[in-house]
């Protein structure tokens, strides 16, 4: 059910998009034509879900319009409202926690920490009773480390050197006393394809759903990894436009988000709603 819900992703030169379907739906019908299956994990970190509803906190929003009086309505082997019950919503699950560490630590985590987490809530959550059916795109930036301040616990000795004497102040050059740390590091993009089973690879293009069969020769094929925003939006376009020529599932066009240096924003990108002939 969920291979219809189209993901995208890839990277450039010196950012990220995550692209995903507006079209929440629930066998053939369409619940909603503007979801967000995105969720912002970080300042320069944007996480896209697909899988179960609850799995993924999508059945939650559209529960209250389900006719749950019904008792011929299943989900599965279980009846709504107790899959209502058991189903985690582990997009936002991933989500609160990477705020709370955020807030115990007053550090950011980046892409990388953050993918290597949610792979193993998932490994986890595959060998429990309970397992999450999800499947993920997990991209960002990878800040330089000068723009990270290291966190120092609260109980730890602190390791500053002491302030030097009045004598050796006034013999130090000010040049001597306040050098700036140069660094060559720059922004990484990053992007990481994972799975319901776990599985999760650091990949520079990737796509979920049927996207993958009408995408990925797409992507292999125009994908460079010095492209600027502009030729990656593009790109984009030129999938959205295979899709909606090739797949015969109204998708309700792609919610667009992209990484940078500067943060996380929301891109509305033209798409050309007549289908095209090969």
């Amino acid at each position: 059910m969920y291979a219809k819900i189209v993901l995208l992703g890839l990277t450039g030169k010196d950012f990220t998009i995550i692209a995903a379907s507006k079209a929440a739906m629930r066998g053939p019908t369409i619940l909603k034509a503007t979801d967000d299956k995105t969720r912002q994990l970080s300042d320069h970190t944007i996480m896209a879900y697909s899988g179960e509803a609850g799995d993924t906190g999508i059945f939650h929003r559209y529960l209250p319009f389900l006719p749950l009086s019904s008792p011929d309505i299943v989900l599965g082997a279980l009846p709504l409202t107790q899959f209502a019950h058991l189903a985690v919503k582990f997009a936002e699950y991933i989500q609160a926690n990477v705020a709370l560490y955020t807030t115990r630590n007053s550090h950011t985590l980046d892409p990388t920490s953050i993918a290597s987490f949610t792979r193993n809530e998932l490994a986890r959550s595959l060998r429990s009773r309970s397992p999450y059916n999800v499947n993920l795109l997990l991209g960002g930036i990878s800040m330089p480390s000068s723009s990270h301040p290291p966190h120092t616990s609260p109980n730890t000795t602190s390791t500053t050197p002491a302030p030097p004497r009045p004598s050796d102040a006034t013999s130090a050059t000010p040049s001597a006393q306040f050098q700036p740390v140069e660094s060559d590091e720059k922004p990484v993009p990053k992007l990481f394809w994972m799975d319901y089973l776990a599985s999760m690879a650091e990949v520079p293009y990737a796509a979920h759903g049927y996207a993958q069969y009408y995408c990925l020769s797409l992507l292999d094929k125009h994908h460079h990894p010095e492209m600027s925003l502009e030729a990656g939006l593009k790109v984009l376009r030129m999938c959205a436009d295979e899709l909606r020529r090739r797949m015969p599932i109204d998708f309700k066009g792609l919610e667009v988000k992209v990484c940078t240096a500067k943060g996380v924003e929301r891109v509305e990108v033209a798409e050309d709603l007549g289908v095209k002939p090969a």
